[in-house]
């Protein structure tokens, strides 16, 4: 593969950035895989935040959004996401905390009743046992599981 200079780099970079949401570290990524040196990679990356291509606070935003709505991952799971991404705590606390409380339960109730259907158990106690295991691989707090099973359980026994 051919060198890239930083300014090619640089307007490669900022044509990913344009083409969706990505944050630091993927673009770091990208850097390293075209072979730029750290100091040109800090150059270009001060430039592209500078310039408004990379904003992380934007990028937890849309990353919460997306995989609350779209992927209905619970905040452990989405936390989990935005460390991998070098995401600060700072930078995505507020979002995180900005989620509805009925919307969250709300969406983890459907998926409790959807996988419920699904579920192959000798009884309650082991159906139980598999529906919080799923919901706690989906990223959701015990504390929400439980308020959310002994509602559903009203209505589904």
């Amino acid at each position: 593969m051919k060198e890239i200079t930083e300014q090619e780099a640089l307007s490669k970079a900022a044509a990913y950035c344009s083409s969706a949401e990505h944050c630091t570290a993927e673009v770091v990524v990208k850097l390293d895989a075209w072979g730029i040196p750290a100091e040109g990679q800090a150059r270009i990356l001060a430039r592209l935040v500078q310039e408004h291509y990379i904003d992380e606070a934007r990028y937890a935003r849309f990353y919460i959004n997306d995989k609350f709505r779209f992927n209905k991952w619970g905040r452990n799971k989405i936390i989990q996401g935005l460390r991998a991404k070098k995401i600060p705590a700072s930078v995505y606390a507020v979002e995180l905390e900005g989620i509805d409380e009925e919307d969250y339960l709300d969406i983890l109730r459907s998926l409790l009743e959807a996988k419920r259907r699904d579920v192959k158990a000798r009884n309650s106690y082991e159906r139980d046992c598999k529906l919080i295991r799923f919901a706690l691989g989906r990223g959701y707090e015990m504390e929400a599981i439980r308020r959310c099973l002994s509602v559903s359980d009203e209505f589904m026994d």
